[in-house]
């Protein structure tokens, strides 16, 4: 049977004739060199040009990157090499290297070297560690030099091709060639070594259009390859598959079996000429380069021929040679997370059948080889053939015991290795999927089929890439290219569907599943365990899905696929295309208690609570909390920032208040002040605001209240802090106007003090105006001078005795505080007239000033806290009805443009109202009373 490998067109870029390609290991980058002197470097992931450069104006031959150096080295006809960087185009070095035409460059994998050959008919040995110094010349060929390649499995050993029909194996350091290989009647245009296993193989193409296969070691011809009908330009033994690749300026690149020398496959993209052809190890990529661009195809699958079963026995095929590895063995070894483990490899023998797959039954007793077209089953302990015949695909069901395999489009169902049933399905098969339900991919989407009876269950309009059902086979997840789609099977909707056929659409049973997830990921490997999908992605990170939550487990290194999972090992483990196993932790507990709140068995969750470490129960709290089960979660998790917030959340004020008192964080501290507040918890409030100094917030809280030891406990405690803004407030709402005023003082304020002592105190004015000249005179004397204190000089300040009566008059007034709840009912200040209130009062001749104040009483002002009292005409000497007085506050005005040096706004720190530099900063303006102005 033929060896079947998908190809796949990655890359199609068109561009003048292409001499040579080559391909970045680590970047998604193929470097092009062109006939018209120029090098492109594309990505072939976003199907980009990202860098181009011009080289010289004649043909550039070859192009190789050097990885370690960051560099694009070039040969062209112009006989010089070059070197740039490729990050940054800049050109390194460059020299004439050659007297004729560069055809080929082999960059040393080790050392600093490079050869080159030319149509000179000489091979040189290049050093860059030493200014690119001429290491070496090889002497030898009479005719142009095609090409030379390093043997990889021995680094001082290379190969080259002449048009003079020979082959010759050099070694570094000796000037003679160590044999010759002739059997080509025309010229030798290229060579490659075979890469793999321990054959001492060599590949040619020449002009007579053959490719021939050597034994260097026994320096024979193996095998003629025949069928070009141009001369071949470009051979190569792939380094993954067993497969050999030549191009031909027939324009075909014809794919033959490495093995048994036959042709798989011809592939002609209709570029004219074939030119180069380059593969690299770890990849099923191949770069071709013709006359009118080039062409990027995968081969085959990228996903390694690996498979374990449930007790960590690992199966793998390496070519057709198959290996086995038991995790048992590492009973005394400590494994790491994200560490390669060592593995004892025990060789199984030789498979008949190149294996692209394989794969474990359920309960692991067999497993099977698929690939070349065909199956073979073989026991997992011994590698014993157990079954076999024709298919392109084969799969397992959840029943151990059976299978189904695809040939064409006909699917056959196998029990105990023996056919129960074929179908074809109505739209074709593409590929099948195993597990609870034969999943069909076609042209109409992906059809589900039952095992027993063949009948479709539901078809769903998506192309999907894998299929995974759970070992319950409740749960199905679907990849796509971008999408995860978490269905739930419902096998009794589909019973009652069945026996009612009326029900079923040409589409299936639509209730079969219900859609319970969708998640915008790509899916490398799937596998689930319990209710949990574990998949790696495409950015190659280790993830698990639960309840709509993605956690994810590890970044890996590189690309690796999930092998399974181990219960008792609690371990999950993975491999790579080299065939290394690493492992990661994860707590089956973890997975059992997250499955159970998935289902609502909350009675299951609790059991299986107390078996999971305290280092994986804030995990377990964040996915509770994502559930909406936030009482639950806040019990179960054990990172005090988790629980305080959901504490907040949930208003547990003593839970949260208990955290706090353990962290003293002042975030925590005001967060719970709000919550306290929100609940009307106004004492717990208030501590929370001391405990958080968050004076702005004491004041809000203090003021609304009406509460006066409060405000006086805040006034002192911000004084004592430096926040003379709430100071200043505190003392001015308990009318307290003499602190307020040696507060200014005390702070240097001597402007904004005797300005407010002029409004509210003229009693002090003198005071303050002597300590504002002493102040001002170190500075400027004049200005000092020409300040006017009103004892001295009382004509310039009219009404100035009034003004000392309406201080006496609004003492006792002033020492009222209003809650907050009596302010709607209180006048404003632009409707009293405190010269004509005094006037109204009646006083006595031998009255003294308290005796002033104590006749206020019947003024209408409640100076017992208890609020405003309503007016009793009968009682009050006054002259006319008199309005309620309000608690004495700044007079309310215009804002000036002066106001803006003045902001009494919110200070950014500490809520407080910030003046200037935490003093207090009055506008003029604010502390002239309306009269005086």
């Amino acid at each position: 049977m033929p060896l079947r490998l998908d190809v796949k067109r990655k890359l199609s870029a068109r561009s003048d004739r292409v001499k040579s390609v080559d391909l970045h290991p680590n970047e998604p980058w193929m470097l092009a060199s062109l006939y018209n002197g120029n090098v492109h470097i594309w990505n072939h992931e976003s199907q980009t040009l990202i860098k181009t450069f011009e080289v010289t104006d004649l043909p550039v031959r070859v192009a190789k990157f050097v990885i370690r150096k960051n560099w694009v080295v070039t040969g062209s006809d112009d006989m010089h090499l070059r070197i740039y960087n490729y990050n940054t185009l800049e050109k390194i070095h460059g020299f004439e290297a050659h007297s004729d035409y560069l055809r080929s460059i082999a960059v040393h994998p080790t050392q600093s070297y490079i050869l080159s050959s030319s149509d000179d008919m000489l091979i040189k040995l290049w050093n860059w560690d030493k200014n690119w110094q001429l290491q070496q010349v090889f002497e030898g060929h009479t005719h142009y030099v095609m090409q030379v390649v390093i043997n990889p499995k021995d680094n001082n050993q290379f190969a080259s091709a002449s048009l003079d029909r020979t082959i010759k194996v050099w070694q570094l350091g000796s000037t003679a060639p160590n044999f010759t290989l002739e059997g080509h009647e025309k010229g030798v245009n290229c060579i490659d070594y075979f890469h793999g296993g321990e054959k001492p193989y060599l590949i040619s193409g020449a002009d007579d259009r053959s490719v021939k296969i050597w034994d260097y070691q026994n320096k024979s011809c193996v095998q003629t390859l025949e069928g070009h009908a141009q001369n071949v330009s470009c051979v190569g033994f792939h380094p993954e598959l067993p497969i050999i690749l030549s191009g031909s300026e027939d324009g075909t690149v014809r794919l033959w079996h490495a093995n048994t020398y036959r042709l798989e496959s011809t592939l002609n993209y209709g570029l004219e000429r074939v030119w180069t052809i380059t593969m690299m190890k770890g990849s099923n990529n191949v770069a071709l380069g013709y006359d009118e661009g080039s062409i990027i195809i995968k081969l085959g699958r990228e996903e390694p021929a690996m498979s374990m079963d449930n007790n960590g026995k690992i199966i793998f095929a390496k070519h057709s040679e198959v290996s086995q590895a038991n995790l048992k063995n590492l009973a005394d070894y400590e494994i790491k997370d994200g560490e390669r483990i060592p593995l004892a490899i025990k060789d199984m023998g030789s498979c008949e059948i190149f294996p692209q797959t394989l794969s474990h039954n359920p309960n692991g007793r067999f497993v099977v080889a698929c690939g070349d077209g065909e199956y073979i089953i073989y026991t997992a302990m011994a590698l014993r053939n157990k079954s076999f015949g024709n298919a392109q695909e084969f799969i397992w069901a959840s029943d151990s015991s059976e299978y189904a395999i695809r040939d064409g489009s006909k699917i056959s169902i196998h029990k105990n290795f023996k056919e129960r049933k074929s179908f074809k399905p109505d739209y074709g098969a593409e590929s099948i999927f195993g597990g609870n339900l034969i999943g069909v991919r076609s042209s109409a989407g992906l059809s589900f089929y039952d095992w027993e009876n063949t009948e479709l269950i539901r078809r769903i309009d998506i192309q999907p890439k894998s299929v995974h059902w759970s070992d319950s086979g409740e749960l199905c997840a679907i990849a796509t290219d971008d999408t995860i789609y978490i269905l739930k099977y419902c096998p009794e909707k589909v019973t009652q569907a069945m026996e009612n056929k009326d029900e079923i659409s040409e589409d299936g049973i639509e209730e079969a599943f219900d859609v319970v997830g969708e998640i915008e990921d790509i899916v490398k490997t799937g596998l689930w365990v319990g209710d949990c999908f574990i998949y790696t992605n495409s950015v190659n990170r280790l993830n698990y899905y639960v309840g709509g939550e993605i956690v994810t487990i590890a970044h890996l290194d590189g690309t690796m696929y999930l092998l399974g999972y181990i219960p008792k090992d609690n371990r999950l483990y993975l491999g790579d295309k080299d065939l290394n196993v690493v492992s990661y932790s994860l707590l089956l507990s973890v997975l059992e208690y997250q499955t159970a709140v998935m289902r609502e068995d909350f009675e299951t969750a609790k059991q299986v609570l107390p078996t999971i470490p305290k280092e994986q129960r804030n995990r377990v709290a964040h996915f509770l909390e994502k559930q909406g089960y936030k009482q639950q979660a806040l019990a179960v998790s054990c990172d005090p920032e988790h629980r305080f917030e959901l504490a907040v959340q949930l208003g547990e004020l003593k839970i949260a208040y208990e955290i706090a008192m353990e962290d003293q964080n002042e975030k925590k501290w005001k967060q719970l002040a709000e919550l306290a507040i929100k609940n009307c918890e106004f004492q717990l409030a208030q501590e929370c605001l001391h405990r958080a100094e968050d004076f702005g917030g004491l004041l809000l809280l203090a003021s609304s209240a009406g509460h006066a030891d409060m405000i006086a406990k805040l006034a002192e405690s911000a004084l004592e802090k430096g926040k003379n803004n709430v100071a200043f407030l505190a003392y001015y709402l308990l009318g307290r106007l003499e602190d307020c005023l040696d507060l200014l003082c005390n702070t240097g304020r001597y402007p904004e003090a005797a300005f407010m002592a002029r409004t509210y105190l003229p009693s002090h004015v003198s005071r303050v105006v002597g300590l504002w000249k002493e102040d001002l005179a170190k500075d400027n004397k004049k200005a000092a001078n020409s300040l006017a204190d009103p004892t001295e000089y009382e004509n310039l300040f009219p009404e100035f005795q009034e003004a000392l009566k309406a201080e006496q008059f609004l003492k006792k007034e002033r020492k009222t505080l209003v809650a907050a709840a009596d302010y709607p009912r209180l006048p404003s200040n632009f409707d009293r007239n405190i010269f004509e209130e005094i006037k109204g009062v009646e006083i006595k001749e031998d009255s003294n000033v308290d005796d002033v104040a104590d006749s206020i009483d019947n003024l209408n002002i409640d100076t017992s806290g208890e609020g405003v009292k309503p007016t009793d005409p009968s009682s009050a000497e006054i002259s006319k009805p008199q309005e309620p007085e309000p608690a004495t506050e700044p007079v309310k005005r215009t804002p000036s443009p002066s106001d803006e040096d003045y902001d009494l706004g919110d200070d950014d720190d500490d809520d407080d109202i910030d003046l200037d530099d935490d003093d207090i900063d009055l506008d003029v303006d604010d502390l002239l009373d309306d009269d005086d102005e």
